[in-house]
């Protein structure tokens, strides 16, 4: 079920909520859980009725693996840990990866059959969470808990379908916490005003630039202006269409007292690519840091293994996303990326923050080309343009202005854009808001992640004042209620599209 769909926001989320809270009124608390774990089944399955059992049994198998480790001695917990991993990543391999690394090897000559197989929705994000709960198992870092908390830890819809990828002691701590099963009238004002930006940011902002992206990647030839048009308008997309998810996903969770680990902050104002991955996907940057890199050995053992431990964790990153060398080869392009930072850095090297910031930010955008073309001769069809190999395209009014200036010979040809001129003052706006405006966590008052240095089970991110500050007041009931209205006009206009994070 899409959060951006009627059914969602009309009927699915009110029922929920309704009979969550009844439940709890009446004291009826474990029906709670059962009833907060069968909607989000239900929420799952609406969509993907064929993964349901795959889901089911992932969830009571890891139940118990995890029930295991935390009963047998340190020898009988690694072999029982190997296990649990390798049950988590097959059932991954099979359904992601199983028809990419046949239809490679067909390639090499052999003939294998190719399974068709439809990938079940989420399972990159609940196959992560549930090793990162087997190892945390493992270490001695989980306390005792029954079945159906665990299952809503996994299956909690508001971060179900695409995250955050959250961990136990981030979720289970605030299930337990009674206070959190009493109605708050103002973490719902709070999590109103999440959902409206996140909606809007979707069907207003993500959808507009999906089309102009759609365009230039469908098109047999590219010049330059159109080319950079088509890579920035991806890189919007992607970040208000997945950012737009996230807001949702938070504020309904807010709905139900439940504070969701942040997962972005402002990534495109960062400086460098490591300060880049410190604000994207947090919380799959850390599931990668905590569970894969320093698991490698990280930075402890000298500067070539340390840059080899970027460029594999990073590889499988780009593995994680999708099974295509498109994938690989941007997991690579990154995993680089760090390395030469981390090069740049050990020589005592320093970079004017503003040059940085391009730097960085003019790497993301074409990097995001190889991520979403379908293969790569469409990306390189893409980088192709934006190199400038096709020639120049300006539009009449700049074709006027340069003639006039004696320049227009010199830089090149004229014709028609592709990408219509609404383009660039979409581009233009939003820009000023990812570069220079607080992000939707800063506004709302959460601010901060979790990481493994806390102590304690902690309950949620922590909240601070900021000074855009969300208060329960007329103001912010009007900024929300003008973006909820917003985006119900446009959804009444246009279907409500999936979010790209579903595909991966």
């Amino acid at each position: 079920m899409l959060f951006n769909s009627s059914l969602y926001i009309v009927f699915f989320l009110p029922c929920v909520i309704a009979g969550y809270f009844l439940l709890n009124h009446w004291r009826f608390v474990t029906a709670a859980t059962v009833w907060l774990v069968l909607a989000s089944l239900f929420f799952y399955g609406y969509g993907s009725a064929s993964s349901l059992p795959l889901i089911t049994a992932s969830i009571v198998v890891n139940f118990a693996f995890g029930s295991s480790l935390r009963r047998q001695g340190n020898k009988s917990r690694r072999l029982i840990l190997a296990f649990g991993i390798l049950f988590n990543l097959g059932l991954l391999g099979y359904y992601k990866y199983a028809l990419f690394f046949l239809e490679n090897v067909n390639l090499l000559g052999a003939s294998f059959p190719l399974p068709h197989l439809a990938l079940p929705l989420a399972i990159s994000f609940f196959t992560f969470q549930q090793i990162a709960y087997l190892v945390d198992c493992s270490r001695e870092q989980v306390g005792n808990h029954n079945f159906f908390s665990y299952c809503l830890f996994v299956t909690f819809f508001p971060l179900l379908s695409a995250g955050p990828i959250s961990r136990h002691h981030e979720l289970m701590p605030q299930f337990s916490r009674l206070r959190n099963r009493v109605f708050s009238s103002r973490n719902t004002a709070l999590g109103i005003i999440f959902f409206s930006l996140g909606l809007f940011k979707k069907v207003w902002i993500a959808d507009q630039f999906a089309g102009w992206a759609g365009a230039g990647f469908a098109a047999k030839t590219l010049t330059f202006f159109d080319a950079w048009g088509t890579a920035f308008s991806y890189t919007f997309q992607l970040y208000f269409d997945f950012s737009g998810y996230t807001d949702m996903a938070i504020g309904s969770a807010l709905f139900f007292n439940i504070v969701l680990p942040i997962n972005f902050d402002s990534p495109y104002q960062a400086t460098s690519i490591q300060e880049f991955w410190r604000r994207w996907h947090i919380t799959l940057s850390r599931w990668l840091r905590d569970y894969l890199y320093i698991p490698l050995g990280g930075s402890r053992q000298g500067q070539y293994k340390t840059c080899l431990n970027l460029l594999l964790t990073f590889l499988l990153a780009g593995l994680w996303h999708g099974a295509g060398w498109t994938f690989v080869l941007w997991g690579l392009l990154h995993g680089t990326a760090l390395v030469v930072h981390r090069l740049w850095k050990g020589l005592g090297l320093r970079m004017p923050a503003l040059l940085g910031w391009l730097c960085t930010f003019l790497f993301i955008s074409t990097s995001w080309v190889i991520f979403r073309a379908t293969n790569l001769e469409e990306g390189l069809r893409v980088l192709k343009g934006m190199a400038g190999l096709n020639g120049v395209t300006f539009s009449a009014r700049m074709a006027g202005l340069l003639h006039h200036i004696g320049l227009l010979d010199w830089l090149g040809t004229t014709g028609t854009l592709l990408l219509p001129g609404q383009m660039r003052w979409y581009l233009l706006l939003f820009g000023l808001v990812l570069f220079f405006l607080p992000n939707s966590c800063q506004i709302g008052g959460l601010q901060g992640t979790f990481s493994t240095e806390e102590k304690g089970n902690q309950q949620g991110n922590r909240l601070r004042q900021t000074l855009f500050h969300f208060q329960p007041n007329c103001y912010w009931a009007l900024v929300s209620g003008i973006m909820f209205s917003m985006a119900l006009y446009r959804l009444v206009q246009i279907a409500p599209s999936a979010f790209l994070y579903f595909n991966f």
